[in-house]
């Protein structure tokens, strides 16, 4: 078999023997002090009440590998599906802080599938999962009942994932324990740890780094087999066989291959053209190591050189980030400010690039073909969450990624790096090390 077809089935495999033992995989964590810390952050913030988070579930389909809910992995570092969280704040003198890790009992037959895991009566347990107390599922609801028995007004400041089937259960349970008519009142816990994630630690950067460093060698591949012939598909196996050789356990997001038409999509990821001799082709494909994200898109020219209309496109939309890199300013610039009402907000410094530079077939100008915000916190989640407009300061990383797509000349052209605000507040391009100009990109591709 040719590269390309040799190298996809070295991915499909590999994914294959991810999936079977996807809990055995080894993850790189960060110390247990790291995540003990972020717990006691989360409790400051409780005001004396109690945080409830439980873990992702099993994936549903064989193929799909297990990936942990990112707050509980957040918290937590652990990586098996089933557990749940409790975080009590302290209350004055009445109460101190507690923190317990709930484990589910182990389900033999299944782990002949899916490998060992862990229960509470697991020897080395608490160290292992680096929580102060380990307790079996069962104890939950009791633990919970007496908590709220103890101090009524705890009903009323309890904090669980909103889209979680197992924390609705658990409240309503709790109000049968109880007695009560109604279940306590559950807030939103996401909008607690939001805040807390925006800022990363230097371990999380390391992390993010990583995965940077893999997407820009699968990105520096894709400069090799994108050519008039192949298909979007084969360049997106070729991108995943170099993330999984790289030690990434998987990619952040569906790898969007777009050529031609298929340019002007944003979010296109059927990747099922072939590429045709001409086209402009947008690559936003990046991976994931030890579940932090990278975010990184480039556009190349089929053929290895750009038409003039080509690269007039191009180099606009290269003018529009580097404007809003000399407009950054730590502590006082904004990103992803969709309709652009903040002044001070790097949307508005790309737009009015855009805007003011070239014309469409009509002669008309370009800000209307750029059909979203300019970037987005990255981190556990490759759209980590935020704020919007989020205000940048030092240990936010986040993307740059303005686009102009005309669909009547079937050209699309994004480009997109990872950014890190450093700790002097200066701006630092984590994609560095990949071409950045039309020249740079046209030069990857002869191989140079």
């Amino acid at each position: 078999m040719g590269m390309v077809s040799t190298r996809r089935w070295t991915a499909v495999l590999a994914l294959a023997a991810a999936t079977v033992a996807c809990m055995g995989q080894a993850l790189t964590k960060q110390p247990a002090s790291v995540y003990h810390a972020r717990r006691v952050a989360l409790a400051g913030e409780l005001k004396g009440g109690v945080a409830i988070l439980f873990a992702a579930a099993e994936p549903v389909l064989d193929f799909m590998p297990y990936r942990q809910d990112e707050d509980f992995y957040y918290l937590t570092g652990w990586n098996e599906p089933g557990a749940a969280l409790l975080v009590e704040g302290a209350n004055g003198t009445e109460r101190g802080y507690r923190e317990i890790l709930f484990l589910p009992t182990r389900n033999l037959r299944a782990e002949t599938y899916t490998g060992p895991k862990l229960d509470a009566d697991s020897p080395g347990v608490t160290a292992a999962t680096g929580v102060d107390a380990v307790e079996p599922m069962t104890a939950l609801a009791t633990d919970l009942n007496h908590m709220i028995d103890a101090d009524r007004k705890l009903a009323f400041n309890l904090w669980t994932q909103p889209a979680s089937a197992q924390a609705r259960a658990v409240i309503g349970f709790t109000a049968a324990t109880l007695g009560e008519d109604q279940s306590p009142t559950a807030h939103d816990v996401t909008t607690l740890t939001m805040p807390l994630r925006e800022v990363k630690d230097a371990g999380e950067v390391d992390l993010i780094e990583k995965a940077t460093a893999a997407s820009i060698a699968a990105q520096r591949a894709m400069f090799r087999v994108v050519k008039p012939g192949v298909t979007e598909r084969a360049v997106a196996g070729e991108m995943t066989a170099v993330w999984m050789e790289q030690g990434c356990e998987r990619q952040a997001y569906a790898p969007i291959v777009g050529s031609g038409i298929n340019s002007t999509t944003l979010h296109y990821s059927a990747n099922s053209r072939t590429i045709e001799d001409g086209d402009v082709v947008v690559v936003d494909a990046a991976c994931e190591f030890s579940m932090y994200a990278s975010d990184i898109t480039r556009t190349v020219p089929a053929n290895g050189h750009f038409t003039a209309r080509q690269r007039e496109i191009y180099d606009i939309v290269l003018g529009a980030q580097q404007a809003a890199m000399d407009a950054f300013v730590a502590g006082k610039s904004t990103i992803n400010d969709y309709y652009r009402k903040d002044p001070n907000s790097l949307d508005t410094a790309a737009y009015n690039y855009v805007n003011t530079h070239g014309k469409d077939l009509h002669g008309q100008p370009l800000g209307k073909y750029w059909l979203h915000g300019l970037g987005h916190m990255v981190g556990i989640d490759v759209h980590d969450p935020a704020n919007y407009p989020a205000v940048l300061k030092p240990g936010m990383v986040f993307t740059i990624e303005p686009g102009v797509y005309i669909p009547e000349e079937k050209i699309g052209v994004r480009i997109e790096c990872d950014f890190l605000v450093g700790a002097d507040g200066k701006l630092i391009d984590l994609d560095a090390a990949l071409p950045h100009t039309a020249e740079d990109v046209e030069a990857a591709m002869r191989g140079k």
